[in-house]
């Protein structure tokens, strides 16, 4: 074991903070960030209660019969806004996906965590449902602060377990919303009228959603966005001098001091040197939700949130000094030069993103209506029938990727001779988005087979008119 002289732990102490949310230590630093409500902070409120709105409805607005988004792993069906997709569009998904990165890559190299501040889950829940009724209950910034140091009070007591009653409740809500993504409303409020035990896992599932969103808007928090999100990390990646970010203006700040009417009148007849816009007031710091110093240049855990602007333009409308000392900008336009919108990453990135969405749009738009799978069934590949003819046992697999339903038979073309005799009822009903099986005995002349195998085509006769031929092997002897 190590000793460490005590003379020498200052200097191994790390020389600041790693992040603003932790101390030296290690130990989690809690955050009583101050609302400073300008007209960012306005825009992102109702920006941010119509993004719950819009997050609240896609499982319920049905479009074209399914809901506006339902991802069903257990059916394997994925509904986007009136489009179903199946596990046999695993390249439309593949191009989505990847259409959807790029865009938040191209979202980000122009408007930098516009994001993270403005249409983020995360922050919009956090900021305009969760602080708010923690506010409402336990009072302004510093009075809580002052409480959580304290030591526990029948005050103290019932203003924690109200919030956290009321909390469990929204969590509750936000889990089942959450759900409902993946099973759809109708199925979910059916579950929820039965016994706990006929569908305990999605009583144990709902059970623990809801403790992870109570978990992580009641404690975890911020540390989501500067500890757990990757997004953070990758940032500076995906930024440029040319992104636009939110930034203070350092030529025009600095230096930075704390004002009186004695040094603001020395400075105005010469006295004492030009002093910068920024006096020191610590607002912006107070209001930010990670608790960084966006004077010391653009950090990882900023979310672009914009509260540090209307903080201080507030302040300089009150010291009579012009407001966009924070502001959107970047880092070109500080350097006094212009902000270049077209460059190389901005114009590949979207051509990829037209790329993407022609090749989205083009193979969407010629998918068949019918997906048609034809294999062999399970035994022998091939049998000899008392008469010579030689019979494959096939299984036709067909999914009614159309939104009506309709009833198909299987008929053969090719070769001449050969009979198709189904196994069950030839007419096979198929429901909008439907999957069904039939299996046929197809028998085939023995002199239609060449070097043990034939090539066979198969017609799919539907009753809404369309026909549908298909290719197969059939396999016989080779002699």
């Amino acid at each position: 074991m190590t000793f460490i002289p005590a003379d020498t732990i200052d200097i191994l102490e790390a020389p600041e903070e790693v992040l603003t949310t932790l101390t030296r230590d290690g130990k989690r630093k809690w955050m009583y960030p101050t609302v400073s409500p300008g007209r960012f902070y306005r825009w992102r409120r109702i920006v941010g209660w119509a993004l719950i709105v819009f997050f609240v409805s896609l499982p319920i607005v049905p479009i074209n019969g399914h809901p506006a988004v339902l991802l069903d792993f257990i059916h394997r069906e994925f509904a986007l806004f009136g489009v179903v997709f199946y596990p046999t569009d695993t390249f439309l998904l593949m191009v989505l996906l990847i259409a959807s990165l790029v865009s938040l890559v191209l979202m980000t190299a122009l408007l930098g965590r516009v994001w993270c501040g403005w249409g983020c889950p995360q922050t919009v829940y956090m900021e305009f449902v969760f602080r708010p009724i923690e506010q409402w209950i336990e009072g302004k910034e510093h009075k809580r602060k002052r409480r959580d140091n304290g030591p526990w009070t029948f005050d103290k007591a019932w203003r924690k377990a109200a919030k956290l009653s009321i909390f469990l409740l929204i969590s509750l809500g936000l889990a089942h919303t959450f759900v409902a993504y993946f099973v759809g409303w109708e199925r979910l409020l059916y579950w929820m009228q039965q016994p706990p035990t006929t569908h305990w896992g999605f009583f144990v599932m709902m059970g623990g959603t809801t403790a992870l969103i109570l978990w992580d808007f009641g404690y975890f928090r911020e540390q989501m966005c500067t500890i757990t999100c990757p997004y953070a990390r990758i940032q500076s990646v995906l930024l440029d001098p040319d992104s636009v970010i939110v930034a203070y203006d350092e030529g025009r700040g600095e230096p930075k001091a704390r004002r009186s009417k004695k040094k603001m009148a020395d400075e105005l007849a010469g006295l004492i040197p030009q002093m910068g816009d920024c006096i020191d007031c610590g607002a912006c710091v107070r209001t930010c939700p990670v608790g960084i110093d966006i004077r010391d240049g653009l950090q990882m855990e900023c979310i672009a949130c914009t509260q540090c602007i209307d903080a201080c333009d507030a302040i300089m409308t009150k010291v009579d000094k012009p407001t966009g000392l924070i502001r959107y900008t970047s880092e070109r336009e500080l350097a006094g030069q212009k902000t270049r919108l077209l460059r190389g990453r901005t114009v590949g990135y979207t051509l990829l993103l037209l790329a993407l969405g022609t090749i989205f749009t083009v193979a969407l738009v010629s998918r068949d209506a019918y997906d048609v799978n034809i294999g062999r069934a399970v035994g022998a590949p091939f049998i000899e029938t008392p008469d010579g003819r030689i019979a494959n046992r096939l299984r036709f697999r067909v999914r009614n990727q159309t939104p009506h339903a309709a009833t198909f038979r299987v008929g053969i073309v090719t070769p001449a001779g050969t009979q198709l005799n189904p196994v069950g009822p030839p007419d096979v009903a198929l429901a909008a988005g439907e999957m069904a099986r039939t299996e046929a005995w197809v028998m085939v002349p023995p002199e239609a087979f060449s070097g043990g195998e034939t090539e066979a085509i198969f017609e799919l006769r539907f009753d809404n008119g369309r026909t549908e031929t298909h290719t197969f092997t059939l396999l016989g002897p080779k002699g």
